[in-house]
Formats: structure tokens, sequence, C-alpha cells
């Protein structure tokens, strides 16, 4: 795990041990953000007595983190930030099976290969939030429970674990129940076994680190207490396990949180870059804005109850999804990309300098511009007139006359600086990045130029 943070990054154990001495409550503190579902009895007693190790599960079904994770990873940070020790479990086993809650298909299987470099890449970015190498007590785990199943033969588990659970027991859960009784197209012996693994997988992390909290999501009730029976009925009543669930996010309108037209919201910039994954929580509605600064930041409650009093003094300010998008952008990301994000959206949206927009590098100008117009033009051609170039080769204006008037109104701007003269000649020097240039016509109409 790497160690030290990048340039711009937030010191994770220093941010550990400055909040440990303000937080001590785990449970509370999840209460007061919205971030506890479901606890049973006994979890918050087990947590005031002692430090208490907890594991959340992740599927490796992508080699990136979404943020539809994002809130069982935060619990897992003020988990340690609170003082205990939290393991992040890697499903590769129960990964190949795929975990029927929630769900209504079966899942596509990965094989091994696949399963592995997915663990490489999430164990990457579980670090840059979570402290897994310090020498602290409560230094975080990362383990994955194809290792301890890929030697357990079928014959073994079906005698040792397969006996202590009834059939009946695991027929009364809601995520079995829901595909038997006619969502979807019934369920395979494979899904069905899944409660069983992940409950196996409870049961050997009591066993080896003393875990004795699973976290999850609302919809993981069922396989959670799975394995607090199966701990209790391997081990006797005195062996104590408990569970503590999240609910699962929504937006205010009742969509799927994390989605967008064009997929998931990745914290991979590969997959969703920086500008956009800024640009998500920019837009998010005034009541998800509410309720996601206190689930995704770790602002404190004060800070959060004045940011919300101050917003709604003036909603269009959107001083809330500023600081949310301002806090997220920078913990997933760094503080470097952050100002690019910042300086990318004031292009766009905001009075940005010709100056500003030659400092975005190509990938920031591409993600920008992404969906508007795009014309190509020959290296050869920079040495037409401006107004032959946009009215003739690109067709920004309809005609010769449209592009003289508007430039003479004002209306104009090559590479964010006013034309003042549609005559005027282009050289290497206009060039963005070497290649693009940036014609606007009034104030939202924007044309990209590549010179190739």
């Amino acid at each position: 795990m790497p160690s030290r943070p990048r340039s711009g990054e937030p010191d994770i154990k220093k941010t550990i041990e400055n909040y440990k001495t303000m937080i001590k409550d785990f449970v509370q503190e999840l209460e007061w953000r919205g971030m506890i579902h479901t606890i049973m009895p006994g979890a918050k007693e087990q947590l005031q007595k002692e430090m208490t190790t907890a594991y959340l599960g992740i599927d490796p079904t992508a080699d990136s983190l979404h943020i539809g994770h994002l809130v069982g990873v935060m619990i897992l940070k003020h988990f340690q930030m609170c003082g205990h020790r939290p393991i992040a479990l890697i499903g590769g086993a129960t990964g190949m099976i795929g975990d029927p809650s929630g769900k209504s298909q079966e899942r596509n299987l990965l094989d091994e290969a696949t399963l592995r470099h997915n663990q490489e890449a999430i164990k990457n970015q579980l670090a840059r939030l979570i402290d897994f190498d310090s020498d602290a007590e409560n230094h975080a785990l990362l383990v994955n429970n194809y290792d301890w199943m890929k030697e357990f033969s079928f014959l073994d588990f079906a005698r040792d674990i397969g006996k202590c659970i009834t059939v009946n027991y695991m027929m009364a859960k809601d995520s079995v129940k829901k595909r038997f009784n006619g969502e979807g197209d019934g369920m395979s012996f494979t899904e069905f076994t899944y409660q069983l693994l992940q409950g196996y997988d409870f049961l050997h992390l009591y066993e080896e680190y003393n875990c004795k909290v699973q976290l999850g999501g609302a919809d993981q009730w069922g396989n959670i207490t799975t394995g607090t029976e199966l701990i209790r009925r391997k081990l006797g009543a005195e062996a104590e396990a408990f569970a503590i669930t999240c609910p699962l996010i929504t937006k205010a309108d009742g969509t799927k949180f994390g989605k967008t037209e064009s997929g998931n919201v990745w914290l991979d910039a590969r997959y969703t870059s920086p500008y956009k994954f800024y640009q998500f929580w920019l837009n998010v509605s005034d009541d998800d804005a509410k309720r996601y600064i206190k689930i995704f930041t770790l602002l404190d409650r004060e800070t959060i109850e004045s940011l919300i009093k101050e917003h709604d003094e003036a909603p269009h300010l959107r001083i809330l999804q500023k600081r949310l998008a301002e806090e997220i952008t920078t913990m997933i990301h760094s503080k470097e990309e952050l100002e690019k994000a910042q300086a990318a959206t004031n292009i766009l949206f905001g009075n940005a300098t010709s100056e500003a927009l030659r400092s975005l590098d190509e990938a920031t100008l591409l993600q920008v511009f992404e969906g508007v117009p795009q014309f190509k033009i020959s290296r050869a051609d920079l040495d037409k007139p401006f107004i032959d170039i946009v009215a003739e080769l690109c067709k920004v204006f309809p005609s010769k006359g449209e592009c003289r008037k508007m430039v003479q109104g004002g209306g104009v701007q090559l590479n964010k600086e006013k034309v003042t003269d549609a005559m005027r000649s282009l050289s290497d020097s206009d060039l963005i990045a070497g290649k693009y240039l940036l014609a606007q016509r009034g104030k939202k109409n924007y044309y990209l130029i590549i010179v190739e």
C-alpha cells in the first residue's frame, strides 16, 4: 500500500489522528449523518466497550469503484477515525457467483485473472481513503475471500458449514423469496449459496481477526444476519457478532443514485474524468446536496449546519453544491485536479480568460467541450482569414455577412478573446495544445476547431 500522499492529497494518517480526538462514538456520528439504517442489539455497546474490528465486503466486478461504493467506504473511514479497526473484504470468491440481493437476473461470472486485476485496482483506490500501512493498532486490513475459499472442497463446505443453516432459514430471506416469487428468471443453486458463503466469510474473519461486526447496505441485512447466526451455531451462544447497515442512497426524485446518462460515475479518472466527477456533485439538487454533504464529506456537524443555513438564504449561489463538489473531488482525486476542474468549469460557464483556457491540458479541454460541434481543418488553412475559416470551412456562421455583423456587435470570441477584425489572420500561436481553436458565437454557442 502507498504510504505517502501525492502532492495535493490529504495526509490520511494525520487526518485520522486529528479526527479521533474529536469523534468517539461511531454510531452517534453515523446517526446524525443519516448513515444508519439498522443496527443489531448490542452492537453499540460493543463499540463503546473496546476497539472493535468490523468488515465490509466489496464485489470486484470492475477495476474501479464507483460512487455507489462510496457510502460503504466512508463508513469504513469513519470506523477507523473513531478508533476501531476496519477490514475491506474483496469478494473474489463471492464475486465469481454474484449476490442475488436486489437483483432479478443472474450476473456474469468472472475468472480469477480478472478478479485479481480488479482487486489491485480497488486496493489502490481504497488506500487513498483508509490507512492500511501505519503502525497504529487500528490500521486497516485488505483481504480477499478467494484466498480462503479456493482450497475449500465442496464436500468439506457441505459437511462443516452447510449443516449449520437450514434451507428454511435461507428461504425466509427477502433476497431469496423475491426471486422465488416470480421476480426475474428464478435463482440458480449457485446464487442460492451466496448468503452461506458470505456467512462463512464472517465466521472466518471472526476466528482469524476477532472481527465482531459486519457493515453493509440495507439490502445486505439478510446475508449479514446469516453470518451472525452461523457464528452462533458454530461457536456457541457466547460468540457475539453484530450487524450494522446503512440506507441505500437514492436521489430526491426517487431515481438511482450514481447513474448518469453515460452510466456509472467512477472513481478512476480513466472512466470518469475529474472534471465530470466534479460536475456530477455540482449539479445535484438542493435536497440531495443537504444529504450528500453529510454522507460523502468529513465536515463536522457545525460546519454542515452553517453551510445549509447559508445555502437556504441564497439557494441560487449553490453554496452547498460547490462545497460538496470541492470536498469530494479533492478527497478522491487531489487538490490539483479540483483546481483543474474548477478552471474548466469557469471556462464553460464563467468569465474565464484566454490564459485560463490555454492552461488546460488536452484531455481536460476535450472533456469540457465534449458534445459541442467540432470541425476539422488542415494546418495549411490557418493562413486564411478568420472569416473564411468560421463561415466557409467550418460553418460556425451561416454566411460571411452574418459573421461580420456579429463581429461588429462584439459577439464573437476566439479562444476566449473578442474578435474585432473578421479578416484577421491566424497562426500556430493561436492554437491551444498545438491543435485546437475555440470559436464562440454569442454567450453559449461553442465550436471546437481541430487543426490537423
